[in-house]
This record gives C-alpha cells, structure tokens and sequence, in this order.
C-alpha cells in the first residue's frame, strides 16, 4: 500500500500552490472590500481575463479533459491535490473548465456535440451551467416535475429550476427534465444542451447567496432544444447526473481540506504573538486542543478524499465514499473556521480577514450538492440495507 503522491501529481499540486501564491492571494483584499461594500463576490472581467491568460500559460487549463480535445486527461487524485490548493484562497477563481460539467460532458457527447460544446469548453472559450434543483425538488430527483416533450425532431421543455449559479452568464446550460412520467429517475430523466440566448429559457431573478455569491431561478416556457441536443440517451440523464454531482462533492471535500489548512495555519501563526492575561494563547489548552483536532481530522479528511479518489480512478463504486467525504469534510472544515474566528476574537468576526468568507462558502456548501443529512442517510441505508 502506498500512500506517496506520484511524483507528477505533487509537482501539479506545487504548480497550483505557486499560483494560488503569486496570483490569487495578492487579490484576496480587494474582494473581500469589494464583498463588504454589498457588490458582491468576484474580480473584474479584466483581472479574470489576466488570470486566464497566466493559467493558460502555465498548463493549467484542461487538466482533467480529454487529450484529443486539448486536455491533459489527468485522474482524480491528480485533482484533488489542485482543488486543495485552490480551496485555500477566497478569491473566485476556476480553472477552465469546471471539473463537474466537463466530466458530464465527457461521458455523454457524441461526436457533434464534442466539437460544438466540449472543445470550446476544454479551451477555456465557454462558460456552463446545470439546472437540476426545482423549487419542489432539491436533493429527491424523483420529484423533478419539468417536463421535456417531443415536438417533431425538436423537444420542448416547460418547468422551473433554481438555485442555478451562472445561469445569466452561462454560454450553455445542462437542463435536467423528465422526458417519462411514468419511469422517472429510473429511466425517465434526459439531460439537454440549452443555449444562452434561446427562447423560452428565462431567467427570472437573481438570488442574493451569504458571502456575496448569487444563484438564479430559471423559467422554461415551451423552450425549444433541437433534437440534437438530447445530451446522451433518452431517459439515461440520471447516471451522468451523478457523476456531475460526484465529482463536484470530491472537489468540494478537497476545497474544505484547502480551507481547513489555511484557517489552522493562520491560527498557528497567531497563537504564539497574541498574548491574554500575560500567556501567549499557544500555551493555553484551548487553543493547544485546538489545533491538535484540526490537524488531526484534516489528515483524516484528505487521506480520505484520495482514497475516495483512487477507487473512482479505478473504476469501483464510490457512492459510499463519496457520500461519506461530501459531509464529514464540509462540517470539519466549518467547525475548524470557526473555531479559528474564536481564536482570533474580535479581528475574527472582520471581513478583513478571509474567515468569515471561508466560514460563509462552507455554510452553503453543507446544503447544496446534497446536505449533510441526506449524505449521512444515504450511507446509513446503504449499510442497513432499508433503500427501497
């Protein structure tokens, strides 16, 4: 058994490090002024095309793509060392392309649409979305009502998504839509390629998120999606959903990882100067117990999420790992933020200090992709063998 990064992979994980370092923290001040001012979280378009440019450069685009369309088909346990180190930072930043919808993409595109959606989206030159949540069905597919309809060659999609981010940006959106009532999510659920700007596909209003971020509500009103692009079969969307959503919850157990390290870090190196009732607060048990947990259940969290990560490089069925990374990283890492914020009193509750965007980010992430209950019942049922 060996628990030693490939050689490869952990220059990678430096490469990005180096990056998060030179290019994204210096920004880290300017967005969180930007996000206390009320004008949301995010760097302008110039300064995203700056960083565009400067990871394009580096070889950082692609990374997990296919190599026929210019990516540089790495594994998982490539990705997670990277989404690490991107997780340290809270300036908004992704690595063309998303890793989630890519790898979507990647299992379903024919060859049309590989050339129409998945090169353009490899290179960095498009921007995706995924509306899969409903405002009467978030975590319980079966419960998806909007409809997808055959209408000659063409499908035709009424209903309502939600808590969609990028939808008014997006250059395409993967659309979820029941195309079988009767089969639903066991075989009745298609996936579709819906273009910015098509009829019928309307944005209804900006959701204002905690931490300056924004999600939005669509209407689908008779959208008309030509026929081609049905993305994969007919009624087979539910499969390559899951593995979007798997592949967003290893990120995001490799983002709390980034986020925990920074947030202990930070405390390791306030510790020792900031001194109460004559003691510096490294000698008090607190902060002592403290930090042996965090670093504790980060060595956990991360041995865990590369595990989760080998075996699905392997091939084997993850859904129990995945599942189990999904809540147990996203409450380790917000406990350890906000124990951190405890630690740094008053300076803590500030946003000028990244702790509060951190401990705002993990907050959600332990509602979307599924909450922690969900995730922890699913592992339960599995175990116990009550899925019905």
């Amino acid at each position: 058994m060996d628990f030693e990064i490939a050689e490869e992979h952990r220059m990678l994980k430096d490469l990005v490090a180096n990056f998060v370092r030179d290019e994204l923290m210096p920004l880290e001040a300017g967005v969180l002024a930007r996000e206390a001012d009320g004008k949301g979280l995010g760097v302008g378009a110039d300064e995203h095309a700056r960083l565009d440019q400067i990871a394009h450069k580096l070889g950082l685009f692609g990374l997990d793509a296919p190599e026929d369309v210019g990516g540089s088909d790495l594994p998982m346990v490539a990705m997670v060392g990277v989404e690490e180190e991107m997780g340290r930072c809270v300036t908004p930043y992704t690595l063309p392309p998303d890793s989630p919808n890519l790898r979507m993409l990647m299992q379903t595109v024919d060859d049309r649409q590989r050339a129409a959606y998945l090169a353009p989206y490899v290179a960095g030159e498009t921007i995706s979305a995924i509306g899969i949540s409903e405002p009467g069905a978030g975590s319980d597919p079966a419960g998806m009502t909007t409809r997808a309809v055959r209408d000659g060659d063409d499908w035709v999609i009424n209903g309502r998504k939600i808590w969609i981010s990028r939808a008014a940006d997006a250059d395409f959106t993967i659309l979820m839509a029941v195309t079988d009532q009767e089969k639903r999510a066991r075989g009745g659920i298609s996936a579709f390629l819906v273009d910015k700007g098509t009829k019928g596909f309307n944005v209804l209003r900006r959701i204002p998120m905690i931490g300056g971020a924004y999600t939005y509500e669509i209407a689908l009103e008779d959208c008309r999606v030509e026929g081609w692009k049905l993305l994969g079969t007919e009624g087979q969307g539910f499969a390559p959903m899951q593995t979007r959503l798997g592949t967003r919850r290893i990120q995001m157990a490799a983002w709390s990882v980034g986020m925990a390290q920074r947030a202990m870090d930070m405390v390791v190196e306030y510790a020792p100067q900031r001194k109460t009732f004559g003691l510096p607060l490294s000698e008090r048990q607190a902060i002592q117990f403290w930090v042996a947990e965090a670093a504790t259940k980060i060595h956990a969290t991360r041995l865990m999420t590369y595990d989760c990560a080998w075996k699905l490089d392997q091939g084997r069925d993850v859904r129990n790992e995945i599942s189990m990374i999904k809540w147990f990283a996203t409450e380790m890492a917000y406990e350890t933020v906000d124990r951190a914020m405890q630690a740094f009193g008053a300076m803590g509750m500030t946003k000028e200090l990244p702790l509060a965007q951190m401990q705002a980010k993990l907050r959600t992430m332990r509602i979307y992709d599924g909450p922690t209950e969900v995730h922890k019942w699913v592992v339960a049922r599995n175990l116990l063998g009550t899925r019905k």
